[in-house]
């Protein structure tokens, strides 16, 4: 009987050389004799022990990491086919810390099973939810979305029930579903994971959405950086297609949906809807005016739901278990969980799904285990760069919407970047006015014009020049911008320059006189 060796395919995992390890396993077995099925899943989101390489065994999975290819014959020596000690012995994988730590709904699988699998698909609770929408009115199936109480899982976290009845209530011939997979924000990579680890969910989720609302066409508009995910989704969309999952006639129930994926031209303004669905009819990437709303009038003309990947891919567990279920994890207004992502300066780095409520210092301490270089956590950024900074007194806000707007800082897309003491937060706000400047489709003037003023503003307070009438100019400028841009893009740039100004007064003033 052979040995069955699940190695990553994940990006992340890849870049810290699980190709090498896979074909060192390969090797090595077949050097001494041993039949290894090799099982290529996704990563757990563990990324400081990639490459997690994991064995099965009488009793369950164990992990080893990080496995480098040089590490795979002393492996070999102590028996690890058969879960023997070594000094990269992680023990079980549900008894890791990081992971055991964590109420994974979304990303239940993501790590589990062969990511291109049907069969294992269905085998770990996979088309659950859509067997039951399909037996369901597309009124009762939006109700479940509405009673679990999901909000939109990128910036605006609007509620998704509300987004599908519009849409469901739209009177149209042709309805769209596109899936937001141009995943930009710095620090956030669940998108890319789920899409890599666990396609066949987001076909799932699109599906059921198109159900609900009556759409026979879905897109998925993938950043063109995401070649692995680009690749799994083609497969995954191909094997539900055989499988029955997708098409003119879903599990022969008369109902038709079918799935493209489209890749975007890496423009940060396309993971704003409007502009998105500019892209996706061929054009260039710009803002539209607001209303008529995508729900209304979206993709050619025509009632359209525009989600994000985790929104999606969060449908098919309620449906299966229910709206209710789903509600009962979660705080307040935020229910359910939200896929964490820890980056930056912090010794574990990775993938955190947790319920709403758990509290920012948990998650930079206890599942980030601190800083990676030992010094202070000094600011953190959640939300992408366009995310407020907050200082060491903000730690203790909870992961909830209502919670970190009331701090005047977002969640977004689940994003923390941690930098210590050594930061130097004038830099950072320049940053941010940068970042805009380049990224901005040019349509309104606050924007466009405004964040470049911004950096030129920054850059003399930066010399010493002026110092309060710049620091005046440059809050005066951030309401300008706040208040007049067209978009989320213009409208939020001055969340890291103004929290950086008022928690880090000390690096602006430090230049006066310079």
């Amino acid at each position: 009987m052979s040995a069955k060796v699940y190695v990553p395919r994940d990006a992340t995992a890849l870049a810290l050389g699980a190709e090498a390890t896979v074909q060192a396993i390969a090797r090595e077995g077949q050097k001494r004799g041993i039949e290894i099925g090799i099982v290529r899943n996704g990563s757990r989101g563990a990324f400081f022990v990639e490459p997690l390489v994991e064995v099965e065994t009488a009793g369950g999975r164990i992990a080893y990491g990080p496995v480098l290819a040089r590490d795979v014959p002393g492996l070999f020596d102590l028996d690890f086919l058969a879960g023997g000690a070594h000094a990269l012995r992680l023990g079980p994988v549900g008894e890791i810390g990081f992971l055991k730590n964590q109420e994974r709904l979304t990303f239940a699988r993501v790590g589990i099973t062969d990511p291109l699998s049907v069969d294992a698909y269905r085998a770990h609770g996979g088309f659950r939810g859509l067997e039951r929408a399909l037996g369901m009115a597309p009124a009762d199936i939006v109700s479940q979305v509405k009673d679990s109480g999901l909000r939109g899982r990128g910036g605006a976290a609007f509620p998704a029930g509300i987004k599908w009845q519009t849409v469901l209530d739209a009177q149209s011939t042709q309805k769209y579903i596109v899936c937001n997979a141009d995943e930009g924000d710095s620090g956030t990579f669940s998108d890319r994971m789920l899409m890599e680890g666990d396609p066949l969910c987001l076909i799932e989720g699109m599906t059921i959405a198109a159900l609900a609302v009556g759409a026979t066409q879905g897109y998925i508009y993938l950043r063109c950086e995401y070649p692995h995910a680009h690749r799994a989704l083609n497969a995954a969309i191909a094997n539900a297609r055989a499988g029955g999952w997708l098409g003119a006639d879903i599990c022969s129930s008369g109902r038709r949906f079918d799935l493209e994926v489209r890749l975007g031209a890496g423009a940060y303004i396309c993971g704003e809807e409007t502009s998105l669905l500019e892209s996706l009819e061929g054009r260039r990437g710009q803002i539209r005016f607001k209303p008529p709303l995508p729900a209304i009038k979206g993709l050619f003309g025509k009632p359209t739901v525009v989600n994000n990947v985790i929104t999606l891919a969060s449908v098919p567990v309620i449906l299966d278990r229910g709206g209710g279920f789903y509600r009962d994890y979660g705080v307040g207004r935020s229910r359910g969980t939200l896929p964490l992502q820890l980056a930056g300066n912090l010794r574990r780095t990775g993938l955190v799904e947790k319920a709403f409520g758990v509290s920012l210092r948990e998650l930079l301490y206890d599942h980030g285990g601190g800083s990676l270089s030992g010094r202070p956590i000094r600011a953190v950024q959640v939300g992408g760069p366009l995310g407020a900074y907050l200082p060491e007194s903000q730690f203790d806000t909870i992961v909830d919407y209502e919670a970190f707007a009331a701090v005047g800082a977002m969640l977004g897309h689940g994003g923390i970047v941690a930098f210590d003491d050594s930061v130097d937060m004038l830099e950072q706000a320049r940053y941010a006015m940068e970042f805009c400047a380049i990224e901005s489709c040019g349509k309104c003037t606050p924007c466009r014009i405004g964040s470049t003023r911004g950096v030129e503003v920054i850059d003399r307070i930066r010399a010493g020049i002026e110092r309060d009438r710049n620091s005046a100019l440059l809050k005066d400028l951030c309401e300008t911008m706040r208040h007049g841009s067209l978009c989320a893009l213009g409208g939020l740039t001055p969340d890291p320059v103004r929290s950086a100004l008022q928690y880090f007064p000390e690096d602006f003033a430090s230049r006066a006189g310079a």
